[in-house]
């Protein structure tokens, strides 16, 4: 890496991550001169801050390389000293700068000037705790450790203002009375109280403090760790004082990589610790929550460890000999999982979960004088200074082996969130699995092992030997969820498990309720009859659950035999009727003659052939119910349920009356209400109210005649008649009979059934033609004169029509009866034929006096004569009439031949006009000679002199004629 003010900071290439190590020390390229060495340098927030031996202060922005601030010291390094320490806070807002002279200054980010701390002048500072909060406006309260022992509280908040100081108090809060504190840090446990632990370090000691704060007035009025030093009494962890004195310090680690540095996550994570001693490395978690709060301290010392420096590679001679004697380490700090220790030049790293070391480098001449190890807790970079050279540490997939280490010591959980390839998740899972199975945790093992790859049948019998039905049910769900959908024959038999371990577990939750028996396992107190009815719902909807999300996986004919050999009504039908095949539904309560399940079922449907199907068995056991549900529905085909309506009517229908009828009742809607025309359903209709056993016809008459009314007749008159003849419905049959305008047979057959008003009342129905009348009339004076005893009764009711008259009906009288019966209408008779006999003289001789006009008139036409004036012309082309033949009319118009010809021509037919010319051509010609000639001469004349062309019906022909053609003179009509 470089600090390269052209090109900015750069990270090194990255490499895949199996082949890379996982720390790498590269030296940081700087591009331009250092007059002076470097004394103490700090980094924090991707700000780097480098001091140098000649006071002056460089700060660098690594995100942006070109901005680098050059800071001075107020005064020379001869009056305040030479820089010795450097404590920059985790956000780079706030620096504090310690002199070798006990001078300390204060430099906030977004300054250039540092200012003196006046309350902390004479301290040597050498540790510092920043506030948990990470203000940057201000430091809030500080705890500040010194070479003396003591522990300040101080807040710093930078000011402009010459005359006032920057710390708005300094206060010795604690002194642990075992020199130096080297290390020291705060954190927060709760917010609500506010409880803060405090680690303080020293070469020998390591104390902890938890508690609450004390708050005086508003914020940076007065020390709040006061209380806390002074109320609780702190764990201390202590080593062995002998040996040589040796460096010592306190690190945390950095920020979890996987949250931002300000989040609520990043504060609530737990951290790790490590303190620096003679000894070698005590390190562990920060825990944040104890069993008791007020043994958190020794807790966490106890879960702590020492990893001593013994274990530290040898150091080899310059011959290629170890080291009889360890050098002490120099400094250290802590990545996310790893301990970072510097011993003479040489980098180590130790895994602080298994204590392995996985790098040990030696990076620097012994010899060589050393700054430290420094790390960026929010950035999480790592770095190393030298006095006149600067190193990071460069870590590359850090956690790639933490899944492994974790899962050796048995932490299944912690393990499974490290692992990153479905490798690493899978082997987790199999291995947490069968810690799980052991510790006898078969439903967690069962939902771990699910999602592995570890092999199924083992898993399964695994459980199955162990009698866990519910973890094997739970194992076969996981594994279900997390099979492909190609695998469909995968799927479909897990499923169909799955399907018949529900039915065990209900058919065994049902038994253990219904003998209210004890379940006892594994030396466990049983589950009482209580409790499997609580349970009993449970695992019923997570069966339902289970049809619902996978019913795709599911074969239908399986899941049917299935659950129907366990006797499982309830989940049988549940799974039809998810998987929507109410068919079987329906099915499976008709076959149980369950009729009103079935109704509610096939209310809700909207298939027709649903419909077809199961009409003809539900009308006959629920045919009003059926009817209600088949007239809501629109888009059947009445034709189609024809059969099932004649089977309720063979079997119920005509133990009904009609009016409850629901055949016919479901036929009338579609007629009156859908207006079929099919022929099917008016004849079914017809057929049922014919057959029906009541005598009452109405019903049926008044049907057939709606459809007369309607002049729409949409039944098989045929078919109707044979109906109506084949069960005796005489005014039915009589009715279809007129409709067929068969009126003849209708009186036939009226006049059998002896209906003889009804057969009167077709005699009249022909209307205009009377003979037709009287011929019916005829028919039914024979039946009314044979069946009234009394004659007089008979010619009464006769009279109805007058066409008939006393010698029509004398046939019909017995050979013996007595005149004076009806002597009346005989001498009525004989006087009517005296008034028609003189009516016919009369009309006899006017004919012949019309006929003798007449000829009178044919006579004085013979002798009729016109005078044609010598200048008369032409009412055509208005020559002289004398010219040539001409025509004269009684009507005074005249016409030359030829001239009369056209205009007969021009208003005529084709035809007759074809046939003028045809003999003008024969006659021009000459051909004919004699009669010939004579005879077309007449039929000339007969067609072009019959009648006047401009006052006969020829010119009513020509009403629509212009008076002004296409050849006249237009100016002639103008006025």
């Amino acid at each position: 890496m470089s600090l390269n003010p052209s090109s900015g900071y750069a990270a090194a290439a990255t490499h895949d991550a199996t082949q890379v190590p996982i720390f790498d020390v590269q030296k940081v390229q700087l591009r331009f001169d250092i007059s002076a060495d470097f004394v103490a340098a700090q980094v924090a927030n991707n700000v780097l801050i480098l001091a140098l031996s000649t006071g002056r202060i460089l700060r660098f922005d690594l995100d942006n390389a070109e901005d680098i601030d050059d800071i001075d010291l107020p005064k020379r390094p001869a009056e305040i000293g030479v820089i010795r320490r450097l404590f920059l806070d985790p956000s780079a807002s706030h620096l504090i700068i310690s002199t070798t002279l006990g001078e300390n200054f204060y430099l906030h980010t977004q300054s250039r000037q540092p200012k003196a701390l006046a309350g902390l002048k004479g301290v040597q500072v050498e540790s510092i705790a920043w506030s948990p909060s990470q203000p940057t406006a201000s430091t809030r309260e500080i705890l500040v450790g010194a070479a003396d022992g003591s522990v300040y509280e101080t807040y710093i908040e930078p000011t402009t203002e010459f005359y006032r100081r920057q710390e708005k108090y300094v206060k010795n809060v604690y002194n642990p009375q075992d020199g130096a504190v080297v290390g020291i840090y705060a954190d927060v446990l709760s917010a609500l109280p506010e409880t803060r632990r405090v680690l303080v370090a020293t070469a020998h000691k390591l104390l902890h403090f938890s508690g609450r704060t004390g708050r005086a007035g508003h914020e940076g009025s007065g020390s709040i760790y006061s209380k806390l030093f002074e109320s609780e009494t702190p764990a201390v962890h202590e080593v062995d004082r002998a040996g040589a004195a040796s460096p010592s310090c306190l690190v945390v680690s950095p920020d979890s990589p996987d949250a931002p540095p300000s989040s609520v996550e990043a504060q609530s994570v737990e951290r790790a610790y490590a303190w620096l001693t003679s000894q070698g490395i005590f390190n562990g978690k920060l825990i944040t929550t104890a069993a008791d709060p007020a043994v958190l301290g020794r807790q966490l010392f106890r879960e702590s460890k020492l990893w001593p420096q013994s274990k530290l590679p040898p150091i080899q001679t310059s011959g290629g000999r170890n080291r009889t004697q360890q050098p002490p380490i120099s400094s250290i700090l802590l990545t996310q999982f790893h301990i970072l220790a510097l011993v003479e030049g040489r980098i180590t790293a130790i895994n602080r979960l298994d204590e392995s070391i996985v790098y040990n480098q030696q990076v620097l001449d012994a010899s060589q004088s050393v700054l430290g190890l420094f790390a960026d807790h929010q950035k999480n970079t790592y770095w190393l200074f030298t006095s006149n050279e600067i190193f990071e540490v460069v870590v590359t997939d850090e956690a790639r082996d933490v899944w492994r280490i974790l899962l050796k010591q048995g932490q299944y959980d912690a393990a499974q969130r490290y692992a990153k390839t479905a490798e690493q998740r899978d082997a987790v899972a199999s291995m947490t699995g069968d810690h799980l199975i052991s510790q006898g945790k078969f439903m967690e093992a069962a939902t771990v092992l699910g999602k592995s790859t570890k092999a199924f049948e083992d898993v399964a019998l695994s459980f199955i030997d162990h009698g866990e039905q519910d973890a094997l049910r739970r194992y076969l769900l996981v594994k279900l969820s997390t099979l492909p959908r190609k695998a469909v024959m995968q799927r479909m038999m897990v499923a169909s498990w799955l399907i018949e371990l529900f039915m065990a577990k209900l058919n065994q939750l049902d038994d253990t309720i219904s003998t209210k028996a004890e379940l006892t396992t594994d030396g466990q107190p049983g589950l009482t009859a209580a409790d499997m009815q609580k349970q009993l719902p449970v695992v019923r909807k997570e069966f339902q659950d289970f049809v619902t999300r996978y019913k795709t996986d599911l074969d239908r004919k399986t899941t049917y035999e299935i659950v129907s050999s366990h006797g499982r009504e309830e989940e049988l039908l549940y799974f039809a009727n998810v998987v929507d095949d109410y068919n079987y539904v329906i099915a499976y309560w008709v076959q149980r003659e369950r009729w009103t399940e079935a109704m509610a079922v096939l209310k809700k449907q909207t298939e027709p052939e649903m419909f077809y199907k199961y009409s003809t068995v539900l009308m006959a056991h629920v045919a009003v119910e059926l009817v209600e549900v088949l007239m809501r529905q629109q888009q059947l085909d009445a034709k189609k349920l024809i059969p099932a309506l004649l089977n309720y009517n063979k079997v119920a229908g005509s133990s009904v009356p009609l009016g409850q009828n629901q055949a016919i009742r479901y036929l009338l809607f579609c007629i009156n209400h859908g207006h079929t025309t099919e022929p099917a359903v008016h004849n079914t209709l017809i057929s049922l109210y014919a057959s029906h056993n009541t005598p009452d016809e109405s019903a049926l008459l008044g049907y057939l005649e709606t459809q007369a009314q309607a002049h729409e007749q949409h039944y098989d008159a045929d078919f109707a008649l044979r109906l109506c003849i084949a069960h005796k419905r005489v005014q039915s049959a009589v009715h279809v009979y007129t409709s067929m305008h068969q009126y003849a047979a209708a009186v036939d057959l009226a006049l059998k059934y002896d209906h003889v008003d009804l057969a009167a009342e077709v005699a009249d129905r022909p209307g205009n033609d009377d003979g037709l009348r009287k011929k019916l009339w005829l028919k039914v004076a024979k039946k009314v004169i044979q069946r009234e005893k009394g004659i007089r009764a008979a010619i009464d009711f006769l009279k109805r029509c007058e066409l008939l008259r006393i010698e029509d009906l004398i046939p019909f009288f017995p050979d013996f009866i007595i005149i004076d019966d009806f002597k009346e209408e005989i001498c009525a008779a004989l006087e009517d034929y005296s008034r028609q006999i003189e009516e016919l003289k009369r009309e006899m001789d006017e004919s012949a006096n019309t006929a003798e006009h007449i000829k009178g008139d044919i006579k004085r036409l013979d002798e009729r004569y016109a005078i044609v004036e010598p200048g008369e012309r032409c009412f055509k082309c208005r020559l002289p009439l004398l010219m040539r033949q001409f025509f004269l009319f009684p009507c005074q118009h005249a016409f030359h031949a030829d001239c009369l010809g056209e205009m007969v021509m021009g208003a005529l037919g084709t035809g007759k006009g074809r046939r003028i010319r045809e003999l003008q051509r024969e006659i021009g010609r000459g051909v004919a000679v004699g009669k010939g000639r004579e005879g077309m001469v007449r039929e000339l004349d007969g067609l072009v002199a019959g009648a006047c062309v401009l006052c006969s019906e020829m010119a009513v022909r020509l009403v629509d004629e212009p008076f002004v053609g296409a050849t006249d003179d237009r100016g002639e009509w103008a006025v």
